[in-house]
């Protein structure tokens, strides 16, 4: 996949991949009063809201869960996993168009966007995914040590979203209709995704087309493990991993094959 010399080249430009990550981090809350406290407080709002409204005003439960944070949990484990992958895939997506002008005028190698991507997404997601952890502890809801099976969901997921947003984002700068039909359609598949409802309750027709969707799995897997402190079911889970690693080599590929026609067409 990765070759030991695009591996050098990455860290040779390391200074410029972190600086570049702390920047895009910084001039979100440039000229603003409380600067980067805003990282904490939007997320920090944004749980309190999901909590206060399904646990307490609106009294949502989960079946087979009746604890007061059942479903506000639930919820929160899918919206803001999804969240991490959402960002990743549609900024990967436009990545190449958005540094055109860099792309053309300075000599780097490409792969550093990509990485920049992803650490820029993975900074945000540490922010909110902290604090909901904060959450948790205080809630007595913290799930133990299944907690740290987390961590080979969200490699698996940050290499489908990656993969995914590479191959995009190579095809977008050809076909400038790709970016804008993703965007439509990562709409529908959050909708056919279980995060805000539980999969039980859709019809099996539905569910079956559900199957065939990797990130539902994934979601399932986050919420298994955030809901009940168990462990997820890791078969569903290989056909997402090979369907990462496939997307991850066809997104080099592509990129390697097309890298000089890309700066040609922007």
């Amino acid at each position: 996949m990765i070759s030991s010399a695009m591996l050098r080249g990455l860290w040779t430009y390391r200074g410029f991949i972190l600086g570049s990550v702390r920047r895009e981090f910084q001039s979100k809350y440039r000229n603003t009063l409380l600067g980067a406290a805003w990282s904490v407080l939007q997320p920090l709002a944004l749980i309190l809201v999901y909590t206060l409204i399904f646990s307490q005003v609106m009294k949502s439960k989960l079946p087979g869960d009746v604890s007061e944070y059942g479903y506000s949990i639930y919820l929160c484990a899918g919206i803001l996993t999804w969240g991490l992958f959402s960002e990743i895939v549609m900024r990967a997506q436009g990545v190449f168009l958005e540094h055109a002008n860099l792309l053309k005028k300075i000599s780097f190698p490409r792969m550093c966007l990509p990485v920049i991507v992803v650490l820029s997404a993975l900074v945000n997601f540490a922010i909110i995914f902290g604090l909901f952890t904060a959450f948790l502890l205080l809630s007595g809801r913290f799930p133990g040590p299944a907690f740290f099976l987390l961590l080979p969901l969200l490699l698996v997921q940050v290499l489908l979203a990656i993969g995914l947003g590479m191959v995009l984002g190579v095809l977008n700068v050809f076909f400038r209709d790709v970016g804008q039909f993703f965007s439509i359609f990562i709409q529908f598949w959050f909708w056919l995704t279980p995060i805000v409802y539980p999969a039980s309750i859709v019809p099996p027709e539905v569910r079956a087309l559900m199957d065939w969707n990797p990130m539902a799995p994934l979601i399932k897997s986050y919420q298994t493990i955030l809901v009940t402190g168990q462990a997820p079911d890791w078969l569903p889970l290989l056909p997402v991993a090979l369907l990462a690693l496939a997307l991850c080599t066809l997104g080099l590929a592509l990129f390697r094959k097309r890298a000089g026609e890309m700066v040609d067409e922007l």
